[in-house]
């Protein structure tokens, strides 16, 4: 019963690291091969805490992956698309049209039968 909370944090991690890339992205100047434009990656908080978060995460994956089945584990990794839906709510302010909520609530479904 320990992957659940375990595959849980993951995935938030996980999201946590995309809504940070989002953010760092869009304050970040436009792509080019410049000093000026690795400085303004290099100094960007969100960039890095975004890395922390990819970096936490994955190490944790490397956890869950040798202590538990594959078939059980790589289906949880879904639940990012839970959590990711729920931050462009949050987060970014954005619409979710009523097909995207049920794909969510078939994902969580799917993820109870796994669990089980």
């Amino acid at each position: 019963m320990m992957l659940i909370p375990l595959a849980l944090i993951q995935s938030l991690l996980l999201v946590a690291g995309q809504v940070f890339l989002k953010l760092a992205l869009t304050r970040m100047p436009p792509f080019s091969f410049s000093v000026g434009f690795l400085k303004a990656v290099l100094c960007n908080w969100q960039f890095a805490l975004c890395g922390v978060c990819f970096g936490l995460g994955s190490i944790l994956w490397f956890y869950i992956l040798k202590h538990f089945p594959f078939s059980s584990a790589y289906p949880l990794v879904s639940l990012s698309y839970v959590f990711g839906l729920i931050a462009s709510v949050v987060v970014f302010h954005e619409s979710v049209d009523v097909n995207k909520w049920i794909g969510v609530l078939l994902i969580m479904f799917g993820c109870y039968l796994i669990a089980k």
